[in-house]
């Protein structure tokens, strides 16, 4: 299977070679050959390599890879976060324009995602490759050394970083602010859009079951509230009208026949009320689904969230949990702005490390088959450490930047092992 995806990918490579080789010769990639030879004097202090045709021929190598890997990444997060939300939408008439504006606002999310994962699987199949070709015996015999080659990685390494985390810090605030702002207007036309057949929704501490939905009407409608601390209710409805709202604040509304209504007392389950209405009218406020009204940290750029911070540290009361909460929270949120752009530059340097390793032989598909790996473990890393932010309270800081430290300690190691060789 490994050996499919490889196969695959080098196809996608073919392709976009013709495209490259075409823009290196328009020299677009000057500038950087200019900026890998100033490292090169002013670090190494050798000579200048922006003559150099090994040189030149890995970065080129390297970005059509990273561009292969990220084309590969991009369709998977895609199809799996939202086709399946456009189906969805389609599927309860949603207009299809909005619908194709909500893909188009998505996209800043995708490509932030798929970026550090790119740069790690593209990198592992470049040099890997290179490496079981003998490619980088050619360059260690034309007198170029590791550190040489390790220029081009780090150097597209932190380019890389850079554009992820324009995308990141920038578009995906802009492209989040209007997802939701379509998502209201879809929802006031077409309220069906969020409930969905034989199903069971949660919405702001009450639990909505749901029967067949058909157009703009529900079958069987069962809501479970407990948000009152002294008392549960549950409302059981036969069919059951969605309509939408002209009320400010208000989402939609759920027009119920034959409703019954019983209210639980917690502190005394035996003591009870029952109330039934041939018709009732149940109003769904708008921050029950789309949450507060306020900008959230995924709406902000990293020097706003920041201003936000400083000033929730001002102003939240250090007794309340819910202050606390909300605080560490965004703390994490604003982390998140740069732990994963950056993540690249730790990745790429993971990558070389790796490929000289374990490319000795069928580089290419050994690169991809780690690649894959690490980007799952990483990946669940990543979501390991929001719950430890979340649901434990620990520090926001280590949470989001541990797998980052992680593929760090264990790119040195290699690193050191390579050198050592």
């Amino acid at each position: 299977m490994i050996d499919i995806f490889a196969n695959y990918l080098n196809k996608i490579k073919d392709f976009i070679k013709k495209k490259i080789d075409v823009i290196s010769q328009k020299k677009v990639f000057q500038c950087i050959f200019k900026f890998i030879d100033v490292i090169q004097v002013k670090v190494f202090h050798k000579g200048e390599l922006k003559n150099h045709v090994l040189i030149k021929y890995l970065f080129k190598d390297l970005f059509l890879y990273f561009l292969v890997a990220f084309i590969f990444f991009f369709m998977v997060f895609f199809v799996n976060q939202i086709l399946l939300e456009v189906e969805k939408l389609l599927a309860n008439s949603a207009p299809f324009s909005d619908v194709m504006k909500m893909m188009l606002y998505s996209l800043p999310f995708i490509i932030a995602q798929s970026t550090p994962y790119a740069t790690l699987v593209g990198f592992l199949m470049c040099l890997g490759g290179m490496m079981s070709n003998n490619e980088i015996l050619i360059f260690r015999a034309s007198g170029i050394s590791f550190f040489t080659i390790l220029i081009p990685v780090i150097i597209l390494g932190i380019g890389i970083s850079i554009v992820s985390f324009f995308v990141n810090d920038y578009l995906l605030p802009l492209g989040t602010v209007k997802y939701n702002n379509l998502m209201r207007e879809i929802i006031y036309s077409t309220p069906t859009v969020e409930l969905e057949s034989n199903s069971v929704k949660k919405m702001d501490g009450s639990n909505l079951v749901i029967g067949d939905v058909v157009g703009d009407t529900v079958s069987d409608l069962i809501i479970f509230n407990s948000k009152d601390s002294k008392t549960d209710k549950i409302i059981v409805a036969g069919e059951s009208e969605l309509t939408g709202s002209d009320i400010r604040g208000v989402l939609m509304n759920l027009n119920m026949s034959d409703a019954l209504v019983f209210l639980i007392k917690k502190s005394k389950r035996s003591d009870y009320d029952i109330l039934k209405s041939e018709t009732a009218e149940l109003n769904v406020f708008e921050s029950s689904i789309l949450g507060s009204s306020s900008r959230s940290p995924r709406e902000m750029t990293a020097p706003d969230l920041y201003k936000d911070i400083k000033r929730l540290e001002v102003e939240s009361d250090k007794s309340s949990l819910a202050d606390k909460y909300r605080l560490r929270i965004w703390n994490m949120e604003f982390h998140k702005k740069f732990a994963l752009p950056f993540g690249s530059i730790f990745f790429a340097f993971l990558a070389y490390s790796l490929a000289f390793i374990f490319g000795k032989h069928n580089g290419q598909t050994v690169g991809l088959f780690l690649g894959i790996v690490i980007c799952v473990l990483y990946w669940a890393m990543q979501i390991m450490g929001q719950l430890f932010v979340q649901k434990v309270g620990l520090n926001p800081f280590l949470c989001i930047w541990v797998p980052n430290f992680l593929i760090g300690v264990v790119a040195i190691f290699f690193f050191v092992k390579l050198i050592k060789k």
